[in-house]
């Protein structure tokens, strides 16, 4: 089972909003868009923005191949950046059996949205 934990802050207080989803096979930025959770991906999983940011638990982060030149030039872009941060699991990333039990966590906001409040759909 993979969960996202959300978060986003709505009237000055943060509102945590966990789902599990069940499938595999799929990239986070597609299932979680299948799901109703808030991750943009504006450029569609092409690997050209950094709205597709999340934050990867330990110890799942070791276990993802390292990220390629374009996506450390990606996350050089994306706000809030830890050092468990990655572009490649919000839509470059398939999601696999020996991933079940991730949490990815999506930052407070990204540097993408073009309108604050915008909730993005899915492609």
């Amino acid at each position: 089972m993979f969960r996202v934990i959300s978060q986003r802050i709505i009237s000055g207080s943060r509102i945590n909003t966990v789902r599990n989803l069940t499938s595999t096979r799929d990239n986070v930025l597609y299932l979680a868009h299948r799901h109703g959770i808030e991750l943009e991906g504006a450029c569609e999983a092409s690997l050209a923005c950094s709205t597709c940011h999340v934050y990867v638990s330990h110890p799942y982060f070791d276990k993802l191949p390292e990220p390629k030149e374009e996506e450390e030039d990606m996350l050089d872009l994306a706000a809030l950046l830890k050092e468990n941060s990655r572009l490649g699991d919000g839509c470059q990333i398939i999601l696999k059996k020996e991933l079940d039990g991730i949490e990815l966590e999506l930052p407070e906001y990204t540097r993408n949205f073009y309108v604050d409040g915008h909730v993005p759909e899915p492609h």
